[in-house]
């Protein structure tokens, strides 16, 4: 059995949630690292990183070492990852902490090895990971260890996941990277598109959480933002609407809902039947983009949920992992690490 400083891992393209048995989510913070390109010492990370995007001077770097759910800067990963296991359970520990953390279902295998690996350098004693599908239908709270079909669509920072899960394994599943990041860089390239006007990456971000929307809303919103008009080179002030984050996230959410698609017209037919009694259930921070449930409701024809706690379903799933590896022994995740000597569970 799992002790106290062991951690459930969400390590997430956006954002890092950190999981320890008793204490439930003790960390949210942005996967964000400020470096200084002079002597590559690290400046800040997390939130107070984040704050530095778009907004340093030339010898710092505000970067985002996770890309498409997978490690893009190995080390800078593991530096952020000691830094948050320092921070969610002190530096002065007795034992290095066990560890689960979750990945995209579409990870290679060198991509799972380097998660492992930047794991044990940050300090962790033990590692397994287990796929984000699987972590998030935990976290939310459905039962996957029964006969019968469960529909699990994990919209992240980084990747959407799509799973459908039955005797706690997954039967079919489709990973793109094609989430919250693209929806971020739709939204740019429409302001320059459409207005001729340049806008950042925090300021995309606020606009996707504040108007954006899948599906025509009942009353149209607006948000003022500010950018650089392209022509002038001046800094420009205009109001964005609603109907306009429509037109602008139409080809992304397109790529989520042709995946979700996809996934069911691969599902055998006894749990496709199963999963339209039940219906699709929604997870990961992307999920909360309005109107995206009404909009694969509309493609699939099955009613589609989203889950209690979305932006901490995977988290809350990787945690309980450290308790129940029971419900997920027939996963076809062979990849844990032994460090030391002895069972894992």
């Amino acid at each position: 059995m799992f002790g106290g400083q062991d951690l459930g891992i969400d390590l997430g393209t956006a954002t890092v949630l950190v999981f320890t048995k008793g204490k439930g989510i003790v960390l949210n913070e942005p996967s964000v690292v400020a470096i200084d390109r002079n002597n590559n010492k690290i400046l800040a990370v997390g939130e107070e990183a984040r704050l530095m995007l778009g907004r340093t001077p030339g010898n710092i770097v505000a970067i985002r070492p996770l890309k498409d759910g997978v490690i893009s800067d190995y080390y800078i990963t593991e530096k952020m990852l000691r830094y948050f296991i320092d921070k969610a359970v002190g530096r002065r520990r007795i034992f290095k902490p066990r560890m689960v953390i979750c990945v995209p279902s579409g990870v290679t295998e060198v991509e799972k090895r380097a998660v492992i690996d930047a794991a044990n350098q940050a300090g962790a004693r033990i590692i397994r990971l287990i796929e984000e599908p699987i972590a998030a239908a935990i976290g939310a709270g459905l039962d996957i260890s029964k006969a019968s079909g469960n529909m699990i669509i994990d919209v992240g920072g980084g990747t959407s996941d799509i799973a459908v899960i039955s005797l706690g394994g997954i039967v079919v599943s489709s990973s793109i990277k094609v989430a919250g990041d693209k929806l971020d860089e739709a939204i740019v390239r429409y302001m320059r598109k459409t207005h001729n006007v340049m806008v950042g990456e925090r300021t995309a971000e606020e606009l996707k959480v504040k108007i954006g929307t899948a599906f025509p809303r009942e009353t149209q919103v607006k948000l003022e933002v500010r950018g650089r008009n392209l022509i002038s080179g001046l800094p420009k002030t205009l109001e964005v609407t609603s109907d306009e984050m429509i037109e602008a996230l139409a080809e992304p959410l397109s790529a989520i809902a042709d995946a979700v698609h996809s996934v069911l017209e691969r599902t055998p037919p006894e749990l496709a039947a199963d999963i339209s009694n039940r219906g699709i259930v929604m997870t990961g921070g992307g999920s909360l983009l309005h109107g995206l449930d009404e909009l694969i409701a509309e493609r699939t024809g099955i009613p589609v949920y989203i889950a209690e706690n979305p932006i901490s379903s995977v988290a809350v799933g990787t945690g309980k992992a450290l308790e129940s590896m029971d419900i997920l022994k027939n996963t076809d995740i062979n990849n844990e690490r032994r460090i030391l000597s002895g069972d894992l569970f």
